[in-house]
């Protein structure tokens, strides 16, 4: 079955033949605008975030709270769903703020609400129990044995890390029913999502906070034992290429994605309205068992609403060379050619891909050095002709404006860059600012025209809406025309500027009946008002005001533990850092290695000094990984620390003293009383707490329960 734009799909369960999910696409928008340009041209769900913050693109333009109900009205009457945004760390003073503002999205009618920090996730399910909760992918749920142990927040649907690939994911579902949505389009980061700390380190601008400053887009040295070392023009040593995964669409159904998102809520709605369509093509194309076929113009006007260069992520594995070329961080567009040689007034270049008088270009050179020449094209010559028209193929010459471009600065086979393309835009354009929508609902109508009867129209529409119209006297028998399906057909779909097609018409028609097209008419328009007024609202019952408060009121008074005091520990990178720090006066150890095959040893030299030891998994745990659980539980430690909600899970299930560390990412009493709940001794508060926000924290826990890192 080909899905048009809008249509809902269904598809048994991949590798059980039973059960139903629906294939999704999902896209971004940052504004009211992106949100237009993602309906028109095939979304079946949209994220979006508030101004207000707690989402994780505060540079996004984003939603007021008042604004939300319109917008969530407009979603819903296109048939899309809309997800809201809560996906950012939130600290104990900000609680309060937080439990009104989910009552109001809740109201507004908000599909589902993505969420990082599991306190925020219990407060939600507190205030409104039936509202949909999806894990974003900043809470790193990077395996089924992290999904599991996550299920108890209520979590519906998981946004997999983007670094999993695609046998990864497929072992992922083979162990959770829960719904798995995947990045299949834009920008990559160096870091696993929720676990990078650089911005923050670097700029005081938190990643988990909606603030990243990029830093990986910036230029990097490599100082390796002292010695600077000469990485030529690769300089952009941690900016990963985009991710573009429309051929692969087919195997992610196969390993069981039901949602296929794009990111880019910080991107402009021409590339939203771009990528959606194209994503809308290739998914259909899969659903249907077609090959998706793309072709290299596809590809480059993709690549034209924004591209650092197209790759396949991390889905068909690691291949961190060609994920990372480093030799740029920015747009670059589509290649568009190279100089065959330098004029007086002009450029000739070989062609690679179409250009037209007004395009943006860019001459390959070192923006670091601001060596980088570009401007728009004034003129496009061929054969001595000035072309009005686009031209794909030959050797042109382009004219500039002589302060944009120094000719002199070129050379002969350098690359040249198409970065803006003004009439690819306005067609882009066209799909969003028309007065009439251009994606419509599909209404299916059942009529029923008998003499002796009133003409009645029943209706309902893919969104939800209905309608039942009668006419005011019975039909009478036509002398001459009587009523057919075809003048029916012609009449009832004529559904002007309204949002509806018709998809379907039924009717039942029975003695040759009359009906004028005045009547026809006015039923016409009596079925587009009652439709218009009957769209399905959602009603969720809401907990009363104090559901913050009940949740706090159920936390151990924040007092010190009798015969508590501030113990000292210690991590140590290596076996030499861990004799060093043994003969100090150290309460306790903590030996993080590389190589995870010398806790033996380790755990030996502790032991011998009486210090307690605790050993540390790596951070991220992925499908198939658990074997390194089973090697520290070996190395019998006298604890471990717990980094991940997948090692909190094994690790007190095999009685082992646990830790938890600061990639928990502990920022309020909510989050810390969950994982305690779980079987942690201690916690690290998350490194995006500042001083008087640690203070907050502390006053609402227990004390010994906070380990601080200094």
């Amino acid at each position: 079955m080909v899905a048009g734009a809008g249509e809902s799909v269904t598809l048994g369960r991949a590798g059980t033949g039973t059960g139903l999910r629906r294939a999704e696409l999902l896209a971004p928008a940052g504004d009211l605008t992106c949100l237009r340009a993602a309906v028109e041209n095939g979304a079946d769900a949209v994220y979006f975030g508030l101004e207000c913050g707690f989402n994780a693109r505060a540079r996004a333009g984003n939603f007021s709270l008042e604004s939300l109900p319109e917008a969530i009205d407009f979603l819903h009457r296109r048939g899309v769903r809309g997800y809201l945004t809560l996906n950012t760390l939130a600290f104990s003073a900000e609680l309060p703020e937080l439990e009104q503002i989910v009552r109001q999205i809740s109201d507004a009618g908000v599909d589902a609400v993505l969420v990082q920090d599991t306190g925020v996730a219990r407060l939600i399910r507190e205030i409104s129990p039936q509202l949909s909760l999806h894990a974003s992918t900043q809470m790193t749920l990077s395996s089924g044995e992290c999904i599991e142990a996550a299920r108890s927040l209520g979590i519906e649907r998981v946004v997999l890390p983007r670094e999993l690939s695609i046998d990864e994911i497929r072992q992922v579902h083979a162990v959770t029913d829960l719904e798995l949505e995947v990045f299949v389009h834009g920008a990559l980061c160096v870091a696993y999502s929720g676990q990078c700390l650089t911005s923050e380190s670097l700029g005081g601008r938190s990643a988990n906070r909606g603030q990243c400053a990029q830093a990986c887009r910036l230029p990097y040295e490599i100082l390796s034992d002292g010695v600077l070392q000469d990485t030529g023009a690769q300089k952009y040593l941690l900016s990963p290429q985009d991710l573009a995964a429309f051929p692969l669409i087919p195997e992610l159904l196969d390993a069981g994605v039901s949602s296929f998102k794009i990111e880019g809520r910080l991107k402009t709605p021409e590339y939203v309205a771009n990528i959606t369509a194209h994503y809308r093509q290739a998914l259909d194309e899969a659903l249907a068992g077609q090959p998706i076929q793309f072709s290299k113009r596809d590809i480059q006007q993709m690549e034209m609403s924004f591209s650092r260069g197209f790759s396949p992520g991390w889905l068909q594995g690691c291949d961190h060379k060609m994920l990372v070329p480093a030799v740029s961080s920015a747009k670059r567009g589509v290649l568009l050619g190279r100089v065959v040689r330098v004029l007086r007034d002009a450029v000739a270049v070989q062609l690679e891909y179409l250009v037209q008088a007004g395009d943006g270009v860019v001459f390959e050179g070192d923006r670091l050095a601001g060596a980088e020449q570009g401007g728009r094209v004034y003129h496009v010559r061929q054969n001595g002709w000035q072309l009005p028209e686009p031209v794909d193929s030959g050797i042109v010459e382009l004219s500039f404006d002589r302060a944009a471009v120094d000719l002199q600065q070129l050379r002969p086979g350098q690359a040249v860059w198409k970065t803006d393309d003004p009439r690819l835009n306005q067609q882009l354009r066209r799909t969003f600012e028309a007065a009439d929508p251009l994606r419509r609902v599909a209404l299916s109508l059942q009529v029923r025209a008998v003499v002796g009867e009133p003409l009645r129209i029943q209706g309902s529409a893919a969104n939800g809406c209905r309608c039942d119209v009668i006419s005011d006297t019975p039909l009478q028998a036509a002398a001459k025309h009587p009523l057919s399906q075809q003048l029916l057909h012609e009449q009832l779909s004529r559904l002007g500027s309204s949002v509806f097609h018709l998809s379907d018409l039924q009717s039942e028609i029975a003695g040759g009946p009359m009906v004028p097209l005045s009547v026809l008419g006015r039923l016409r328009r009596e079925l587009l008002e009652q439709l218009s007024s009957s769209l399905p609202r959602l009603q969720r019952p809401l907990s009363d005001p104090d559901a913050l408060a009940r949740l706090r009121s159920q936390l151990p008074p924040s007092q010190s533990a009798p015969g508590s005091s501030p113990r000292l520990i210690v991590l140590c990178r290596t076996l030499e850092q861990l004799s060093a720090a043994i003969s100090g006066s150290v309460d306790g150890l903590i030996a993080d290695f590389a190589d995870l095959r010398e806790y033996r040893e380790a755990v030996q030299r502790a032991r011998t000094a009486q210090v307690p030891l605790l050993l540390a998994p790596p951070r991220i745990q992925k499908p198939g990984e658990m074997g390194l659980f089973h090697m520290l539980r070996k190395a019998d430690p006298d604890g471990v620390i717990v980094r991940n909600l997948s090692g909190l899970d094994f690790f007190r299930n095999h009685g082992l003293p646990m830790t938890g560390d600061y990639t928990l990412n502990v920022t309020n009493e909510l989050t810390a009383d969950f994982l305690m709940a779980r079987g942690l001794q201690r916690l690290t508060p998350s490194y995006d707490l500042n001083r008087d926000q640690l203070l907050d924290l502390i006053r609402v826990l227990p004390p010994q329960w906070l380990e601080i890192v200094i």
